[in-house]
């Protein structure tokens, strides 16, 4: 009996304490709820709503603009031009490849090199990255001339080879190559920074529109120690060709390629003084003189 009377006793004392506990969290609970509620206003005061505070995240703080911290480190170098050792003497060697393999008698075998890409586009890589900042002259003027003949092949071929490039849209107007780091378009090459080189109206006569009208893009590539002697040459070579300057002796005629009338500046005062420069069969000065239609259809095999 008496062992039964302490079993209920303890019992009974566990239960006290359990209440006592749940009365104090609920008390806890309640305190909470209450100081998580906003205050009423008195009788009177204006009703103003708590604002929210947000908090911008460490990592998105914008950068100091402190004269004292710089935002953008001072020390680190700038970026120099990624072009491998030799790029330029390799340019000109495998540029010297591909006009020899895919130029004819003046046209471009544009539907074999539409198959196969890879030489064109490692050109063009070279083309696009080249360091031209401790070239001489000869060596940016032999590069322009034969970017530019590449990069015209290049327009072509994107534009599923055309019957005519001005069947393109800005076919020379539109900067869409990368020439030495640069973005240009086709005339901005030829214009301004081959042109703005020298002002040498040679450079007429070796950069080739794609057009039949053109003078002749010639099987190999230009190189800068070769450069002099392969501007006279082919300036010789378009001003004899008959097509080219068309001569009538019986009439006393001479009509020539309209390049000479878009770029008249270049060649002085008088086009047929420029030309007796470099025909082996000068023409008389008396000789009525025009400007033949040029040929637009490309140049292709």
């Amino acid at each position: 009996e008496d062992l039964l009377k302490k079993i209920v006793a303890e019992k009974a004392g566990a239960a006290n304490q359990s209440g006592k506990n749940t009365a104090q969290n609920n008390n806890n609970s309640s305190f909470k709820a209450n100081a998580a509620k906003p205050m009423p206003p008195a009788p009177g005061a204006p009703n103003i709503q708590p604002e929210l505070i947000a908090v911008r995240p460490q990592n998105n703080l914008p950068p100091s603009t402190s004269p004292n911290k710089p935002s953008t480190p001072t020390n680190i170098p700038p970026q120099q031009p990624v072009s491998p050792p030799n790029a330029l003497s390799m340019f000109f060697d495998e540029a010297d490849a591909l006009f020899g393999k895919y130029v004819g008698n003046g046209r471009v075998a544009y539907s074999a090199l539409k198959k196969d890409q890879t030489d064109l586009n490692r050109l063009l890589g070279i083309i696009a990255n080249a360091d031209l900042s401790k070239a001489d002259s000869k060596t940016k003027q032999a590069f322009y001339i034969n970017a530019y003949n590449i990069l015209v092949i290049k327009n072509v071929l994107d534009h599923n080879i055309p019957a005519s490039p001005l069947d393109v849209k800005d076919f020379f107007s539109a900067a869409n190559f990368k020439v030495a780091q640069k973005t240009t378009s086709l005339d901005n090459l030829e214009k301004n920074m081959l042109f703005g080189l020298q002002r040498d109206a040679r450079f007429h006569f070796v950069l080739v529109c794609a057009a039949i009208g053109c003078p002749q893009l010639v099987n190999f590539a230009y190189k800068p120690n070769k450069l002099e002697a392969q501007l006279t040459q082919q300036t010789r070579r378009a001003i004899n060709d008959n097509s080219f300057i068309q001569v009538n002796t019986k009439a006393k005629t001479v009509a020539i390629s309209k390049i000479f009338e878009w770029y008249a500046s270049d060649f002085g005062t008088n086009a047929l003084q420029y030309i007796n420069q470099y025909r082996n069969n000068p023409i008389p000065a008396d000789y009525k003189l025009s400007f033949y239609e040029y040929n637009w259809k490309l140049n292709k095999q």
